[in-house]
């Protein structure tokens, strides 16, 4: 009985041990798994930094390295140049000066002389987020965002390019001693053309420390790393822009002119001055009353009215114009016509982008439809401002067009002016766009975002020449409204029979 008793309570004592070790050990396992855990967390944050220190070291580096390869190149180039001059290029090296060689042969520095219109190569304008084009291919878009991955990464590193060179040891002060720090937001605007044989060339600009002040950097891509080509500022406080109209008749497309130039001019920019250049009698004094009433209301005298007492000629107006300008220094002259909206950004792409005996600047403008057929599902057309809008559906790159153009009178005057002979509409623009590629100025072609052609109803005089008439005829008919808005009203009715039966069958 009682060896049954003790072997019951050796028992009992035995479970009670067996679980309280089994309590301990899932105790043990619960702590050391959670130190476990805290543990592989600990790990991992302390390989996540040791990784981000790493790439952080090797970023440091390429752009060590970068600046290395930059600097190297640059010495090499040199030394090539001086030992072509001595005539003692090392066998062999022929090849390493190719790179200098296509960047004398392109047009970064300077104008290179071309058969016609149809070999000059186009710019194309980017912002951060936009490409301004005239090859639009399949999409037809005149402004988009760079669909192709290639393309953003393109104007990606560019930039990023542009502002480590702006950011670098050797950056430029803003003015007071001090350095200043460039943003992506700094840039402006930027460009770009790719010639297929040679390279791709950026043309950028950035806005600077005031209003007036800007950097500019030009970077040439030889199918290779970007080189830095030049690297100048630009103060455009006292350059004045002298705008030259031709004007006849059309008082009130000129009272809508001088409401935009109060707004921008006078306004805004402040470096201006306008010559008018009438034709005939009619309406002269309506114009004359527009431009007392402007210098009564804004104190704004910087104008010069001319009269013509003949039949109107464009380039009969824009000569007489520019060689009306009497002042010492040298005038950049901006051919403008009446019916042009222009902006205040439009003036400072003026002036960058034309240099005397070296640039000449031929925008592209953006042309708007006729607004009674884009804007006819609609009761009232929106406003002028909100119809000024680069897309597809509303008007169009007129890139056909050389009328719109800013140059120095040196230039011009050099150049031998307007071709006289030609009276009326037409071909006067296209013959002095071909002198300038035919020199050795250099003539840059890029559409404007800030300078539109309002819609006006154009009348082709009987008088024109067969070839005056038929382009004329020809930018009447692209000016009315895209092809798809013109294939609406075209089958219109056969959209609305379709619409109709739609509806009978439902």
């Amino acid at each position: 009985m009682l060896k049954r008793w003790l072997l019951a309570l050796v028992g009992r004592i035995g479970g009670l041990l067996l679980l309280a070790c089994c309590c301990v050990c899932l105790s043990l396992l619960w702590a050391g798994g959670a130190t476990s855990n805290e543990g592989y967390m600990a790990l991992l944050q302390e390989r996540e930094d040791s990784h981000r220190h790493y790439i952080n070291s090797l970023t440091k580096q390429i752009a060590q390295l970068k600046d290395a390869l930059q600097e190297r190149t640059q010495q090499l180039q040199e030394s090539l140049e001086k030992a072509k001059t001595k005539g003692v290029l090392p066998l062999g090296l022929e090849s390493l000066h190719k790179t200098p060689t296509q960047n004398d042969l392109k047009e970064v520095n300077s104008g290179l002389q071309l058969s016609s219109e149809y070999a000059v190569i186009p710019f194309d304008t980017f912002t951060l987020r936009r490409v301004y084009q005239l090859e639009t291919g399949l999409t037809r878009h005149p402004e988009e965002r760079p669909v192709r991955k290639d393309r953003r990464d393109e104007l990606i590193t560019t930039l990023e390019t542009a502002l480590h060179v702006l950011n670098g040891p050797h950056q430029h002060s803003d003015g007071t001693g001090g350095k200043r720090t460039y943003a992506p937001s700094d840039f402006i605007e930027g460009l770009t053309r790719t010639e297929r044989d040679r390279g791709t060339v950026y043309d950028m600009l950035f806005k600077g420390a005031g209003l007036h002040d800007f950097t500019r950097l030009v970077f040439f891509r030889p199918f290779g790393p970007v080189m830095k080509v030049k690297s100048e500022r630009v103060d455009t406080a006292n350059m004045l822009v002298n705008i030259i109209v031709p004007l006849s008749k059309r008082a009130d497309a000129f009272r809508q002119f001088i409401a935009n130039f109060r707004k921008v001019c006078i306004n805004q920019d402040k470096v201006v001055h306008l010559t008018v250049v009438y034709f005939g009698r009619d309406q002269i004094d309506q114009v004359k009353a527009i431009l007392d009433q402007t210098t009564r209301e804004t104190r704004f005298r910087n104008f010069t009215l001319i009269q013509m007492n003949e039949e109107f000629s464009r380039g009969r107006g824009l000569e007489v114009g520019a060689r009306a300008w009497k002042r010492s220094h040298n005038a950049l002259l901006f051919f403008c016509d009446v019916d042009i909206l222009f902006t205040a950004d439009f003036l400072t792409s003026c002036r960058l982008n034309a240099e005397p005996g070296k640039t000449v600047y031929y925008p592209v403008l953006f042309s708007q439809y006729n607004p009674a057929l884009i804007y006819s599902n609609m009761t009232h057309p929106p406003p002028v401002e909100l119809q000024l809008v680069i897309q597809k559906e509303t008007g169009f790159w007129r890139d056909f067009g050389f009328g719109m153009t800013c140059q120095y009178r040196s230039d011009f005057l050099n150049i031998g002016g307007f071709d006289r002979s030609i009276k009326g509409w037409g071909l006067e623009d296209v013959h002095l766009y071909r002198k300038y590629l035919h020199s050795k100025l250099r003539v840059v072609r890029s559409p404007s975002r800030g300078l539109f052609h309002f819609w006006h109803e154009k009348h082709c005089a009987d008088q024109l020449t067969p070839d005056q008439y038929r382009m004329c005829m020809q930018t009447k008919a692209m000016s009315e409204a895209s092809h798809g808005r013109l294939g609406e009203l075209f089958f219109k009715q056969q959209i609305e029979d379709h619409l109709r039966a739609q509806r009978l069958r439902s």
